[in-house]
C-alpha cells in the first residue's frame, strides 16, 4: 500500500473510531433508560437487564453506525482542509478518484458490518430478546425472586415472599403472597407452591395454607379460608411483540412473505448499509472548507442530512406497511436518488470548469 494511502487510511480510521466510541457511549445511556422503563412496566424481568441491554445495543447498531461513519469522515477530511493538507494533495493530482481507495478501505468494511447487523444480527437480537423475556416470565427466579426476601411482582400488583426455592425457581416452600386490586387486599400463605404457565397466563398453585381477603380501607368485610390447594393468577407481564411480527422473522423468511408489513421490514433492513455508503460519500464533500475555518458548522449540516435521511427511512417504512407507497417501490425512492446524488457530489468535488475563450475583434 502506498504511503499516501496508509496515511489517509489511518486518519479516516482513527477519526471514525473516535466518533463511534462517543456515539456508542451516548446511545448506551438512552438504551439503558429504555430497558429500565421496560423493567418498571413489567415488560422485562429484572434479572435480564444486562442481557437485554446488550441485545438492544445490537438492535440499534444499524442506526448508530452510519452516523458515526459520517461524522468521523467529516472530522478527518475537515482537519485535512483546516491544516491545508488537502489543497497540497490536490495540487499534486490527488483528486476524488485517487482518494477513493483509502476511503473505501474504511467505508467498505463498515458498510458490510452495518449490512450484517441490519440483515442478520439485528433480527436475531430482537428474536432472542423476545424468547428470553418469554422464558423469564415462566420463572419467578428470573423475575428477581430470592429465598428470604420480599419481592414485588413484575409490573406491580403485589408482593411475594418465600422461605425456600428450587434451583429452577418453579417449586417454592413456605410462601407468603400479598395482593391488592379494586380496593381490596388478599393475603395468602402456604406450606408449598408451584409456578405454572397456561398460554399467556401465569398461575401460582399453593398447597396447605390460609387466605384472608378484605377491604384496604375501613370496613369489616373480611373472609378467612383454609384450603388444601389454591391457585392464584399472577399479574401478566406486558408483551411488546406478537409471535408473527415481521420484526422477529429472519431476513430470508421475509422474501416469501406476501404481507405489506414483511415487505416494509425487508426494505427497512436493506436501507441502512446503502444509506451509510451515501452518507460517507457526502461527508467528503460536506467537510470541504477553507483553511482555518471552523468545521463544526459543516458537522451540523452532516448531522441534519443524517436526521432527514433516517426519518424518511422510518416514515417510508410505515407508508409501505400502511399501503400508502406501493410494495414494489419500497424505499428505493429514497435510497437510489440519495446514492446517485452522493456519488455526483463526490466525483464533482474540486472539478474545475474549462475556461471560456472569447474572440477579441
Amino acid at each position: 500500500m502506498p504511503k499516501l494511502d496508509r496515511y489517509l487510511f489511518r486518519e479516516f480510521a482513527q477519526a471514525t473510531f473516535a466518533a463511534l466510541v462517543v456515539l456508542m457511549i451516548v446511545s448506551l445511556g438512552g438504551v439503558f433508560a429504555d430497558v429500565l422503563g421496560d423493567i418498571a412496566r413489567g415488560r422485562v424481568p429484572a434479572g435480564l437487564m444486562l442481557a437485554q441491554l446488550g441485545l438492544q445495543v445490537i438492535n440499534y447498531l444499524p442506526l448508530i453506525l452510519p452516523l458515526g461513519l459520517m461524522l468521523g469522515l467529516m472530522l478527518a477530511v475537515g482537519r485535512l482542509y483546516r491544516d491545508t493538507e488537502m489543497p497540497v494533495l490536490t495540487s499534486v493530482g490527488v483528486g476524488p478518484r485517487r482518494l477513493l481507495r483509502p476511503l473505501m478501505l474504511v467505508v467498505g468494511p463498515m458498510v458490510l458490518f452495518i449490512g450484517a447487523c441490519s440483515l442478520w444480527l439485528g433480527p436475531w437480537a430482537r428474536d432472542y430478546s423476545q424468547r428470553m423475556i418469554e422464558a423469564g416470565q415462566r420463572s419467578l427466579l428470573v423475575s428477581g425472586l430470592e429465598a428470604g426476601r420480599f419481592v414485588e411482582f413484575p409490573g406491580g400488583g403485589g408482593v411475594i415472599y418465600v422461605n425456600a426455592m428450587s434451583d429452577d425457581g418453579s417449586r417454592l416452600g413456605r410462601v407468603f403472597v400479598y395482593r391488592q386490586e379494586d380496593g381490596r387486599m388478599d393475603v395468602t400463605t402456604a406450606m408449598s407452591g408451584e409456578l405454572t404457565v397456561e398460554g399467556e397466563g401465569r398461575f401460582l398453585r399453593l398447597d396447605e395454607g390460609f387466605r384472608v381477603e378484605g377491604p384496604l380501607d375501613a370496613g369489616l368485610d373480611f373472609r378467612l379460608m383454609r384450603y388444601a390447594s389454591n391457585e392464584l393468577r399472577l399479574p401478566s407481564a406486558e408483551m411488546k411483540s406478537r409471535s408473527d411480527d415481521p420484526e422477529l422473522a429472519p431476513t430470508l423468511a421475509l422474501l416469501g412473505d406476501p404481507r405489506p408489513g414483511a415487505h416494509a421490514q425487508l426494505h427497512f433492513r436493506l436501507a441502512p448499509p446503502l444509506l451509510a455508503l451515501a452518507f460517507a460519500l457526502l461527508a467528503v464533500r460536506l467537510a470541504r472548507s477553507p483553511p482555518r475555518q471552523a468545521r463544526y458548522g459543516r458537522m451540523m449540516m452532516g448531522f441534519f442530512a443524517y436526521v432527514v435521511g433516517m426519518n424518511l427511512m422510518i416514515m417510508g417504512t410505515d407508508w409501505v406497511e400502511d399501503g400508502k407507497v406501493p410494495v414494489a417501490l419500497g424505499l428505493w425512492w429514497l435510497v437510489l436518488p440519495l446514492l446517485a446524488f452522493a456519488a455526483w457530489m463526490y466525483f464533482s468535488d474540486g472539478r474545475v470548469k474549462a475556461p471560456v475563450w472569447k474572440r477579441v475583434a
